[in-house]
Parts: C-alpha cells; structure tokens; sequence
C-alpha cells in the first residue's frame, strides 16, 4: 500500500539571527563587534513570504564604518548600513516556508533576496526573485559577483579581442571572475592585483592571469610597467587609489576604465577619498572612465545569466568561493574576507 506522505514539518518558535553591536572605532573590525541573538521567528503579514535562508553571502561593502553615512561606503547604496543593534542586510538564498495570502513565489521555491544574516527573514513578495534552475547550475553561483564582473568587462570597458586588461582586487568576489570574463571577450593579456603572494601564485596557476601586481610588493606603477610595458587597453577596477592612479599613468590611447567600487577608501576609513587624475592626460589620450552599478544594468541581468551558466557548465570559467558553515560563523567570515584570508567570494550555509 501507497505511504501516506509525511506531515510538513512545522518551523521552528524561534531561530538565530546576527546584530551589530558597535562601529569599529579604530577601522578594525572584529567578531566582537558582533552578536549572535536567538529571537521569536518573524511573522509574515500580507504580501509577505517567510523565507527559510540557505545559503548568504558577505562582500567587503558589508564592513561597518567608524562612523556612519548612508550606504555601505558613506554614500547611497543598494545594501543600508547597518547600525548598531541592527541586524545587517546581505544578499541570500532562501526556502520560502510560507505565504499567507498566496500571492508570490508558491512554499518550497528557491528565492533570491537581500535578508541575510538570518536563519528565517520575512520577504516583501515583490523582493523575492525565484532562482531559475535551468541559468546556474549551482544555487551557490546565484550569490556570485559575477554580474558586476560581467558588466564591467562587458559594458563598462568593453573587452575586446587582442585588448591588455588589468583587474584590480583580482582575487575578491568580483575580480576572481572579471579575469575570467575579460579572457572569454578576447583579451591577450590579464593582469590582476592582489596582497597575498599565496593567492598571487592561484590567480596565475588557477583562474588564467598572465601576471600580477603584489600589493606591497614595491611601487604598483613599476609592478604594472614591468607586466604590461606596451601599456593597459582596459582597466576593471574595484581598489582605486594607487593602483587606479598607476594604470592611467600607464594608459593606451583609447583605454576604457570601468569602475566598479573604492576598497582602498573604505579600507581607509575615509569613503569619500580623493585619488589624483590628471584630466590632460585623460584628453590628450583619450582615455574613458565610467562608474558602473548592476541597479542601473538590471536589464542585462538575463543575458548575464545566460552567459555566466553556459560558461560553468562548459568549465570555461569556475566559481572560486569559500563556504563556512553556521550562522555564528558570519562575523568571522566578514573578518576574514576584510583580512584577505579567502580567493573568491565568502558564502555562509546557514
């Protein structure tokens, strides 16, 4: 006889979530400026899905400032800066539990949403992208910053065949795929940047860099000179500061920059600080700059998905990330990836 199927299991009364406790005031973040609290689970109300996370991600634009400002970096932003007491936002994949009026994604769907740090979050409907199997074939793949990388070499420099590319934070979440992309449109020649000696040596044997540029490893414009004596055609920047300031000393006429983010500001403490640029220079060789965000680009997220999917599953390019496991793990993963322990994006499995 056919087995009755199995009651859903009901969720829990309360479950875990991490909160804030204070801004860093020396710039140092540690997990003690963290706490992990149990609270009563969220009660969705109408319009709202209570979504079970699975999996959330942490980027370097989660680093709470010494002081506050809107945005992740002092400045509007996708992600609000969490403030003390508060529970941080992060993007995460999620099972949706429940929605109490039916409407958006049905119970048991994959979603895609900005709730992290937090085993369960309560959904605006409207804010829960169901994930499309059939696009990535890794759920993992979906907390990626590929679409960034994928812009910034796509519409923001627009590599083309033959081009010297030269990616900044090559080994972070965005710039471990922005040198894959940029190979995949043709560039002859990837050069990246890192601080670590370790993820120097895996960018080049691993993800396909011709040759790197060691921060702290002596001057960055001697370092990019030495890799690129004929000069860059592209930059894919997410660092600023000296590195953006060496590759226009050493931009070809024509040159495209896209810029994608300001670690080294943020790194600072100082979102607002200022590199130095020689607007000459920039005519005389007619050199772009251009600021990009995936908010102002959601048009291309399809063709993006399309893309980045057909290129894992041929293995032309692979997702570098580290996983660790357990909500009370999350400060410990921001740490880290601040502290340039990790190559790739940082994921928690909740």
């Amino acid at each position: 006889m056919p087995q009755p199927a199995a009651a859903p299991v009901p969720p829990p009364a309360t479950h875990r979530e991490v909160r804030l406790t204070a801004r860093p005031s020396d710039g140092t973040l540690t997990t003690g400026h963290f706490d992990v609290v149990t609270v009563p689970l969220p009660v969705p109300g109408p319009g709202r899905l209570l979504v079970r996370n699975r999996l959330m991600s942490v980027t370097a634009a989660m680093r709470p400032l010494p002081r506050g400002g809107p945005g992740a970096l002092g400045l509007p932003g996708p992600l609000p800066s969490a403030e003390p007491g508060a529970v941080p936002h992060g993007p995460a994949v999620g099972e949706v539990i429940s929605a109490p009026d039916g409407t958006g994604p049905a119970p048991g769907t994959l979603v895609r949403h900005s709730l992290g740090w937090r085993e369960y979050a309560v959904v605006d409907a409207a804010g829960a992208l169901p994930i499309d199997g059939d696009g990535l074939p890794d759920p993992a793949a979906q907390l990626s910053q590929g679409f960034p990388a994928w812009l910034g070499v796509v519409r923001g420099a627009g590599v083309r065949r033959g081009d010297t590319v030269f990616v900044t934070g090559a080994a972070g979440g965005v710039g471990s795929l922005a040198g894959q992309f940029a190979r995949l449109h043709g560039a002859a020649r990837v050069i990246g940047s890192t601080g670590s000696p370790a993820k120097a040596g895996r960018l080049v044997r691993e993800l396909g860099y011709d040759a790197v540029v060691l921060r702290g490893g002596g001057p960055v414009e001697e370092q990019l000179r030495a890799a690129a004596p004929d000069g860059i055609d592209v930059l894919v920047d997410t660092v600023g500061g000296e590195q953006l300031q060496a590759a226009l000393t050493l931009a070809r006429r024509g040159a495209r920059f896209a810029i994608l983010g300001a670690l080294s500001a943020q790194l600072s403490g100082d979102p607002a600080a200022r590199t130095g640029i020689s607007t000459l220079s920039l005519v005389t060789r007619g050199v772009t700059l251009r600021g990009i965000s995936g908010h102002d680009h959601q048009d291309a997220r399809p063709d993006y998905t399309r893309a980045f999917g057909r290129a894992l599953r041929e293995g032309t390019v692979v997702y570098p990330h580290t996983r660790l496991t357990g909500i009370a793990q999350a400060p410990r993963a921001l740490v880290e990836l601040l502290g340039g322990r990790h190559l790739g994006a940082v994921l928690v499995e909740l």
